[in-house]
């Protein structure tokens, strides 16, 4: 029992801190829940963790009612993405292809929300993958946004 409750509070712990890493711009109400808070979809934006001038906004839906009130709600695959260039880009470390830019519990323990991060260099692009994966069997659904390089004034 002592081991499931510590499994169940790092998985907590685990949840808050990676949702930290994105931040809340706003939310619509989808549908009305008698107990619990309703079922909505967030905005929230997130900047490249290791490139200065790039943030990505990311639309999910949150699950509300009394589930996802204490985080036992499976959270939908469904999300949109859009990246773009807000400054002048600057690497701030090394990039990896396909590196995690972000990354968010979609479920109490078996799925997640990933965004990752590539790089075309004939065009001079980067370009971001959201996408759902869990345990046993991931989901198709997926959001891209391309972010081209550019020169940045600074009138």
């Amino acid at each position: 029992m002592k081991t499931t409750i510590f499994v169940t509070t790092l998985l907590w712990c685990a949840t808050v801190v990676s949702a930290s890493q994105a931040e809340e711009i706003g939310s619509v109400d989808t549908e009305f829940k008698w107990l619990g808070p309703d079922h909505k979809i967030v905005v929230e934006a997130f900047d490249d963790p290791k490139i200065e001038g790039i943030t990505c906004y990311l639309s999910r839906s949150k699950k509300g009612g009394l589930k996802g009130m204490v985080g036992l709600a499976e959270e939908t695959s469904d999300a949109s993405l859009a990246c773009r260039q807000v400054g002048p880009i600057r690497l701030i470390s090394e990039l990896k292809e396909g590196e995690r830019v972000f990354s968010e519990s979609r479920s109490l323990i078996f799925k997640s929300l990933q965004v990752v991060r590539f790089f075309d260099k004939k065009r001079q692009t980067y370009i971001y993958l959201a996408y759902s994966d869990r345990v046993i069997e991931g989901s198709p659904q997926n959001a891209i946004s391309t972010v081209p390089i550019q020169p940045w004034s600074s009138r």
